[in-house]
């Protein structure tokens, strides 16, 4: 059976929400892993520094996870099958995700109410924790997704009949390596991006450290899945990939830090459309046949609930686009460690009626 117009409609969307996330959440996951490095506690200024690194993202990373629970619940709505069957097989390691997420929420939002210099260090491993797993186990999922799993076809469900282990092949752990890299590097671009000083300067040369990394690994990643899983016309988004990756190793050399970020974000819509595309029409292929595997048809909801949702996201989808473009135009300035008070703000144990917001 063919795909309707609808059901092609919703994948793609949910392509696209997922690019958005990994465009915009991916440089909140950059940025966590690198506060460690480029706001090292033995430096005389190495609080303010980490206070400064978290500052970049301070008003826009909880408005990019947005993007996450949309994806989430428009694979729910539009492709329940794909959804029962993903978040069962893959429960584990999109269980550490979320527990990852939920203890960098926490440590994000609760760094600076505690003027402790221990309490701010196990924020800090929070913040780590919850950047660097979900920055690699995206990739290792996606890969599997791509590569496909054991699913077995058992009247109505499609079952995972798999374990842990079996997402731990070489080709998902490329993966994941890929996301990690890619991460990295458009974090500490972000960072250049938001600084000025010597936190700039500093970022910048991470960066470009990172654009080889990036250009390597993920390179690997891209050409191998278009010859394990390509399709013709995905060669074209290999070869854009690939201009990006080295783009941003240019760009970063040259300390052009907004065309690296163009690079960076050009990447990874170029990894996730090929991705997709090397599905398509398969949302979960199976190991153990082709006939087992999960498709947009037999995964897909009826075609009244694809239609009124499609009318649902027609009208919100560009009021919450606008809405975050505008708050990004708002924090658009760059910001220097003079900008970070010498003393983080804290509850004050002997006045409760006190209110402090600084990181």
């Amino acid at each position: 059976m063919n795909p309707t117009t609808l059901q092609i409609v919703w994948f793609v969307l949910i392509a696209v929400l997922f690019t958005g996330y990994f465009v915009l959440e991916g440089f909140d996951f950059g940025v966590g892993m690198l506060l460690p490095f480029l706001g090292k506690r033995s430096e005389p200024d190495g609080d303010k520094r980490r206070r400064l690194i978290i500052n970049t993202i301070g008003p826009v990373w909880d408005g990019n996870e947005v993007w996450l629970l949309t994806a989430g619940g428009a694979l729910f709505a539009a492709f329940g099958g794909w959804y029962a069957t993903m978040f069962s097989g893959f429960y584990l390691p999109l269980f550490l995700i979320l527990l990852a997420l939920i203890v960098r929420v926490v440590a994000i939002e609760w760094r600076g109410k505690i003027s402790d210099v221990k309490w701010r260090r196990w924020c800090d491993v929070g913040i780590g924790i919850g950047s660097w797993v979900p920055a690699i186990l995206w990739g290792v999922a996606f890969a599997n997704i791509v590569r496909g799993v054991p699913i077995e076809f058992r009247d109505p469900n499609h079952v995972y009949t798999g374990g842990f282990w079996n997402l731990l092949n070489p080709y998902a752990i490329v993966g994941g390596l890929t996301t990690l890299v890619v991460f990295l590097t458009h974090g500490a671009i972000f960072i250049a991006l938001k600084t000025k000083g010597q936190m700039r300067q500093d970022a910048v040369k991470t960066a470009a450290s990172l654009s080889l990394a990036m250009l390597v690994i993920a390179g690997t990643f891209l050409v191998w899945t278009q010859l394990a899983y390509g399709k013709t016309w995905t060669w074209a988004i290999v070869a854009i990939g690939a201009a990006a990756a080295l783009v941003v190793v240019y760009a970063t050399n040259k300390e052009k830090e907004g065309l690296a970020f163009l690079g960076t974000a050009i990447a990874i819509v170029s990894t996730v459309v090929l991705l997709f595309g090397s599905l398509y029409p398969y949302v979960m292929p199976s190991t153990l046949g082709s006939d087992q595997g999960l498709t947009i048809v037999n995964s897909s909801s009826s075609e009244y609930t694809l239609m009124v949702m499609t009318w649902a996201a027609g009208l919100i989808t560009p009021i919450v686009v606008m809405y975050q473009a505008w708050s990004y135009w708002v924090f658009r300035k760059r910001l220097s460690i003079e900008d970070v008070p010498d003393t983080p703000a804290g509850l004050s144990l002997t006045d409760p009626d006190s209110v402090q917001t600084g990181k």
